[in-house]
């Protein structure tokens, strides 16, 4: 197996520091790594859409929450992990793009719906194959026990935060 910078990293701190154990380190900084450059590919992937991973991210919330893909302003914060103020700056793009439309609740005078637009659900539906392809690309290497093996780690390092 080829070392990687991870390798020299954690081979210094051994050297430097012998009476630590830097396995974490080394679990931790590909995992960062990885993510980093998955992060920059899945960009690339969504460009020619004319969006990126954040836009992408609220048009496929809305995909997945299934016909009339329509969910409030707050249940797409809470999906996609940022606040409402940054969620609304991805609406206004993604609504002046005609993706989506903004509509009155017709339950809370106050609330607000967000719904994909026939034209932001042929829209997803292309980038969200794309961004598959992308990182099927990117697991290219992994037999198909082996990336059932890293969905089960992941799961468990994941659950356990």
């Amino acid at each position: 197996m080829d070392a990687d910078a991870v390798d020299a990293i954690t081979a210094q701190w051994n050297t430097e520091r012998p009476d630590l154990d830097v396995t974490p380190m080394g679990i931790f900084g590909r995992i960062s790594r990885i993510a980093r450059e998955m992060g920059d590919r899945m960009d690339q992937a969504y460009a020619p859409y004319g969006i990126a991973r954040g836009e992408f991210d609220v048009l496929a919330t809305l995909r997945r929450a299934g016909t009339p893909y329509t969910l409030s302003p707050r249940q797409l914060s809470a999906t996609a992990m940022v606040t409402t103020g940054g969620m609304t700056g991805r609406l206004d793009k993604l609504e002046r793009a005609g993706l989506l439309r903004r509509s009155p609740d017709p339950h809370d005078r106050r609330g607000l719906q967000v719904t994909l637009t026939e034209r932001g659900l042929a829209l997803v539906d292309e980038a969200v194959r794309a961004g598959l392809e992308t990182q099927f690309e990117a697991l290219a290497e992994l037999t198909a026990e082996q990336r059932a093996n890293l969905t089960e780690l992941l799961r468990s390092l994941h659950t356990s935060l």
